[in-house]
C-alpha cells in the first residue's frame, strides 16, 4: 500500500508541475505571437486572448495544488511557535483538516458548476467550445490540492509534537532552496 501512495504522490506532483509549466510557457508564447501578428502583420488570432487566459488559469491552479506538496503557501507560525508543542500539533492538524474540508467543498461544488454549464450548453465565445471543458481545471486541481492537504494531516499526525514546528520550518527552508 505504501508503494501505491508513493507512485500516486509522484504522479500527482508530475501532473501538477507539468501543467503549471506548460501552461505558463504556452500562454506566454501564444500572447507574444498574437501581439507580433497584430502589430507587425496587422492580423492575429481572435481566439488567442481567451486561450491565453485559460492557459494562465490552468497554470495557476495546478501550481497552487503543487504548493500544498511543497508547503509553500502563506502561513504565519509566530503564534503557534509560542504554543506548547502538543497544542501546536493539535492546531496544525485542525488547520489542515479545515483546509482539506474546504478544498473538498470546492471540488464538489465545482463538479456541480460543470454540470450546470453542460446542461445550459454554455459555449466559450472565442474558442467555440463548450465552457465546461476549460473549467475542468476546478475539480481536477482542487482534488489534487485536497489530496495534498490530507497528506499533510497524516504527516503532522505522525510527527512527534516537539518536532512539528521545527519540521515545518525546516521543510519550508529546504524546499525553497532545493529544486527537484
Amino acid at each position: 500500500m505504501q508503494r501505491f501512495f508513493e507512485i500516486l504522490d509522484i504522479g500527482i506532483a508530475s501532473v501538477n508541475k507539468t501543467i503549471a509549466v506548460v501552461g505558463i510557457v504556452a500562454g506566454t508564447l501564444l500572447a507574444f505571437v498574437n501581439v507580433v501578428m497584430r502589430y507587425v502583420f496587422n492580423s492575429g488570432f481572435s481566439w488567442a486572448g481567451e486561450a491565453t487566459n485559460y492557459l494562465f488559469i490552468w497554470s495557476a491552479f495546478f501550481a497552487a495544488a503543487y504548493g500544498f506538496k511543497k508547503g509553500i503557501h502563506i502561513s504565519v507560525t509566530i503564534l503557534i511557535e509560542k504554543f506548547p508543542p502538543q497544542l501546536a500539533k493539535i492546531y496544525l492538524v485542525f488547520s489542515s483538516v479545515l483546509t482539506t474540508a474546504f478544498l473538498i467543498f470546492i471540488v464538489v461544488y465545482s463538479i456541480q458548476y460543470l454540470q450546470i454549464l453542460h446542461e445550459l450548453e454554455f459555449m466559450s465565445v472565442d474558442l467555440n467550445m463548450p465552457q465546461w471543458i476549460p473549467m475542468l481545471v476546478l475539480p481536477i486541481a482542487f482534488l489534487g490540492a485536497s489530496y495534498r492537504a490530507g497528506e499533510k494531516i497524516i504527516e503532522i499526525s505522525k510527527t512527534p509534537a516537539d518536532k512539528v514546528i521545527r519540521n515545518a520550518e525546516a521543510e519550508m527552508i529546504h524546499d525553497s532552496v532545493v529544486k527537484k
